[in-house]
């Protein structure tokens, strides 16, 4: 079986990451989100992947080439415009070749039990007669967010998008396996209000013309969707993983077995690491710093004397000076963090997180979330960041400024203290 990867979206709920890189190559357990999707397709015995791309479709292609590093065959088809996930899934009916086939959001993290399961699925009915699709589904809280599957005799009769009326909390999950019969479908689905051709349409088509379309039940899924959705993806990945030291430990450092250190990396003395931890090539840690678990560090990153890290992710060529906090936050590439630098994390009335997302401000469910900071961000010392706040490319934050809004790309927060002046004699 073949797979199709849709890895086109401009990933605006994830800014302000996505302004200079697509949401798909944001690192997850120390490797891009799509790393995780291509292997966890590999795990699964297939081996031939179309890629849809658009936005940042370079870097895609610059990282992942023909796919021969990865034990893959890729190919690419650019998705000049984006017109929904029907129009994307629409352009690899040639590349599958009237066979059934995978679709699956490059955005969009399982578990190799739950992709086996839905493989399974489709051995057992993908010979039927009537045989339409296989969607993979999920248990939400909050329903009225996604796309609701409703069944009849255990099978998909509607797929309603954030529904007003809570009757189904079973999410589409965005993994599917099709019959080519839903080309057809396509072809048959209209614009929605919003411009795009909607996937779910071409599948409610399939099933109003008598095709069956069965459920996969998913046991974990991550839709990086919001950009603390980063933080749930690398926690579970990096509880997998294995530890391994690859680098240099000085003698008074203390890292547990679960901790990973890339190449090159130098953990100096006094340094305390807790894992699950993830720590890159070429990077230089402590000395007296707190790595705490569930944090993934890139390459080349350098941790200050006496900084604290928690459940984090630190991009590559990151500098958090000395004496710094950040818990529960996502700091991009190329940044510099002043000493001093402290990340709030936890509100006063301990209520959950609100972040603006794609211009509204929405809770993030999470009663601990500290700061997005985009690529090439500097901060001057002792200075604060207070909870949910996130930070644009190129920008800075000035000596013992408090930072309580977001702050757009290329702009400089900074505070003039009024300076009085007397005579003083010792």
């Amino acid at each position: 079986m073949k797979a199709v990867v849709l890895a086109a979206g401009l990933g605006t709920r994830m800014r302000p990451l996505t302004f200079t890189k697509p949401k798909f190559l944001l690192p997850v357990a120390g490797k891009p989100a799509l790393d995780h999707v291509f292997m966890l397709l590999k795990n699964a015995g297939i081996g031939e992947i179309a890629v849809v791309v658009g936005y940042g479709k370079e870097q895609i292609i610059d990282r992942y080439g023909d796919g021969s590093r990865l034990g893959l065959k890729l190919e690419y088809l650019h998705q000049k415009e984006l017109l929904g996930t029907a129009n994307a899934v629409s352009m690899a009916e040639g590349f599958v070749g009237g066979e059934h086939f995978l679709v699956m959001n490059g955005d969009t993290l399982v578990d190799q039990e739950s992709l086996n399961a839905l493989l399974k699925r489709h051995e057992e009915f993908g010979s039927n007669k009537n045989f339409g699709g296989i969607m993979a589904t999920i248990e939400v809280d909050e329903p009225e967010q996604f796309g609701i599957v409703f069944l009849k005799r255990g099978k998909v009769s509607e797929v309603v998008e954030k529904p007003k009326r809570i009757k189904s909390r079973l999410a589409n999950a965005g993994i599917y396996i099709f019959d080519p019969a839903i080309f057809d479908a396509i072809k048959r689905t209209k614009r929605s209000k919003r411009g795009e051709y909607e996937l779910t349409v071409s599948i409610q088509i399939l099933i109003n013309g008598n095709k069956v379309v069965y459920t996969s039940h998913l046991n974990l899924w991550a839709d990086i969707g919001r950009p603390w959705d980063l933080l749930v993806a690398n926690e579970y990945f990096l509880r997998g993983q294995r530890g391994g030291i690859h680098g240099k430990v000085e003698v008074g450092a203390s890292v547990e077995d679960n901790v990973y250190v890339g190449e090159g990396s130098h953990i100096r003395s006094g340094s305390y690491i807790l894992g699950p931890t993830y720590i890159g090539r070429g990077c230089d840690i402590g000395p007296n710093c707190f790595i705490r678990p569930c944090t993934s560090i890139g390459d080349d990153v350098r941790i200050g004397n006496a900084v604290e890290v928690k459940n984090s992710i630190v991009m590559d060529h990151t500098n958090i000076g000395h004496l710094s906090y950040v818990g529960d936050s996502v700091i991009g590439s190329n940044c510099n963090l002043g000493a001093g630098t402290t990340i709030a994390n936890l509100r006063l009335d301990e209520k959950p997180i609100k972040m603006e997302v794609g211009g509204k401000v929405v809770s993030s469910g999470r009663r601990k979330l500290g700061t997005i900071i985009a690529d090439n961000v500097k901060t001057g010392i002792n200075c604060t960041i207070n909870v949910g706040v996130k930070i644009g490319p190129d920008s800075a934050v000035g000596p013992g400024a408090v930072v309580y809004k977001d702050v757009p790309p290329n702009t400089m927060v900074f505070v003039e203290p009024v300076v009085s002046k007397k005579k003083w004699k010792p």
